[in-house]
């Protein structure tokens, strides 16, 4: 079978640079590498298939043979010698932990899940900030066996097979590639005798009561995370616990970001006269002046009395928007003083109603 173009199989043109060569080589060495895809055949060859391109078409002297004579040119050079010698390690480092042998590589400490838990708060709780008590459960050391998971009074012996290095080197054709410890998990040790209580797992399930200071100004959806505060795992520390922020509808006010947004209702004659609406804010109630001949949706703005935020503690503005109320439920007497207000009004009293008639009539003319 032949073999497929180099630049076709890492999809890239023939003048890419070095940058995206790594770059696609990257890409495809992530999606097949045997660690990722145990037991596939195909992966595997794609793998090779790559890293032959990739070895090839990174060295200026080996592309400009092969950009000249193709495979016939570069034949014996990659997965010779030279590609024995290739230093994967700086490409994969970042990626795979020096699966490649690279560098020296060290066990990494597992440590314990990091849980989450979802927290009602009430608008005025979440701007102001509250210590909330909660409970949950949660994973603990086992306390005869102190969280080793071996039976108390023993120990956990050294993995045999990888020699308590947590993971084993196996070699593919002409490659090396390291391996968790399937026989011991990649911890390094594997216990003989199970603790009873815990049945060689380190941990029981308990439950936890915590008290959570809710810091002044969080949001929807906001996170507060409590460092080693979630699950325990045996050898290694405890993993974190995430505060998920619910902050409840409210029937009065909106929050836009530091901002707050409500609706307050007026008479018609305060409307008409001036005068002030009483609203509520976070920390008091203040009273808002309304203007005469104020209409429905006008805006008034309160400095200052808004919300503040976990980054920045200064408040912002409160914005209240005026609805005229209609009276309901009117009796005769008043229903006829009604009419006679309107009659006694001129068409520049209604300046508004007056120019929606003048451009519907204009609109007719179109």
């Amino acid at each position: 079978m032949s073999k497929r173009d180099y630049y076709e199989v890492l999809g890239v043109s023939r003048n890419a640079s070095a940058q995206e060569l790594k770059k696609a080589f990257k890409k495809l060495a992530m999606k097949y590498h045997p660690d990722r895809n145990p037991d596939d055949q195909s992966a595997a060859e794609k793998f090779k298939e790559a890293a032959e391109a990739y070895e090839i078409l990174s060295d200026p002297e080996k592309k400009s043979t092969y950009d000249q004579f193709g495979h016939a040119g570069v034949q014996g050079m990659g997965g010779g010698a030279g590609f024995q010698d290739f230093n994967f390690g700086d490409i994969f480092g970042d990626i795979f932990g020096d699966v490649f042998g690279g560098r020296q590589s060290t066990r990494r400490q597992r440590r314990g899940q990091d849980l989450q838990i979802r927290v009602d708060l009430t608008l005025k709780q979440a701007i102001l900030g509250i210590k909330k008590t909660v409970k949950l459960p949660v994973d603990n050391p086992c306390k005869p066996c102190d969280g080793s998971g071996a039976k108390p009074g023993s120990t956990p012996k050294t993995c045999s097979t990888c020699n308590g290095a947590g993971q084993i080197r196996m070699q593919q054709g002409f490659f090396s590639i390291q391996q968790t410890c399937s026989a011991c998990r990649g911890e390094g040790s594997v216990i003989e005798e199970f603790c009873s209580n815990c049945r060689g797992k380190g941990t029981i399930r308990d439950e936890k009561t915590l008290s959570i200071n809710i810091p002044a100004g969080v949001d929807q959806g906001d996170k507060v995370r409590l460092a080693n505060e979630g699950n325990a795992i045996a050898g290694g520390p405890n993993g974190d616990l995430y505060v998920i922020i619910n902050v409840l509808d409210n029937k009065i006010f909106e929050r836009d970001g530091a901002d707050l947004y409500c609706e307050a209702p007026i008479s018609i004659t305060t409307a008409i006269k001036g005068g002030s609406v009483t609203i509520p804010t976070i920390d008091s109630k203040i009273s808002l002046k309304v203007p005469p001949y104020t209409q429905t949706g006008k805006i008034l703005v309160v400095k200052g009395k808004g919300a503040s935020s976990v980054r920045n503690s200064s408040r912002g503005d409160l914005h209240c928007r005026v609805v005229v109320e209609t009276p309901a439920k009117l009796t005769k007497e008043q229903l006829k003083l009604i009419d006679e207000l309107e009659q006694s009004f001129s068409e520049d009293s209604h300046p508004i109603q007056s120019s929606f008639i003048k451009a519907t009539k204009e609109f007719e003319k179109e």
